[in-house]
């Protein structure tokens, strides 16, 4: 089974059907995807949720976890068969989940191998502050600033993250 973290420990959908919508039942049950080890078990279990109907015109009303539908892997009558490979990739990427959903929302839509790749490339970290991570940067040695200069940390902070990097609270 694929081991999910953070939203995705709790990344359900709510599965009903577009029959029974039309019918005026809201019928359907909360799916948490890390209860399947896969698309098909996961298919298997709304097929058995809705095994009163004969072909299910499956309707997801409702899911938890943003990052699916930004990248297009679910919508309301849409679920990826590669939903599991991502979110294990995801998982096993070492970064949490918000990182990738801070890049979409920098970024905009993409598919994920380019996020995911656009992740790998120009993440540098989580810091405390502005001036931390200027401060890692100069001292990275990627500007290959002397010791002998004095910088004005939260100044330079200021001015790097207004013009270059995108840096979410």
């Amino acid at each position: 089974m694929t081991k999910l973290t953070n939203c995705l420990d709790t990344a359900s959908i709510y599965v009903g059907t577009y029959a029974k919508y039309n019918n005026g039942s809201l019928f359907g049950k909360w799916l948490n995807l890390s209860d399947y080890s896969d698309y098909n078990e996961l298919l298997s279990a709304m097929y058995e949720l809705h095994k009163d109907e004969q072909d299910p015109e499956f309707m997801l009303q409702d899911y938890e976890c943003p990052i699916l539908e930004k990248l297009g892997l679910l919508s309301e009558c849409y679920i990826s068969k590669d939903i599991y490979d991502v979110l294990e990739q995801i998982n096993d990427s070492g970064h949490d989940v918000e990182v990738y959903e801070a890049c979409l929302d920098n970024l905009g839509k993409m598919d994920f191998q380019s996020l995911y790749e656009y992740v790998n490339n120009f993440y540098y970290g989580e810091y405390d502050s502005d001036e931390d991570f200027v401060q890692w940067l100069y001292e990275d040695d990627m500007f290959n600033i002397p010791n002998c200069i004095v910088i004005d940390w939260e100044a330079t902070a200021r001015s790097i993250m207004f013009d270059y990097y995108y840096f979410k609270s």
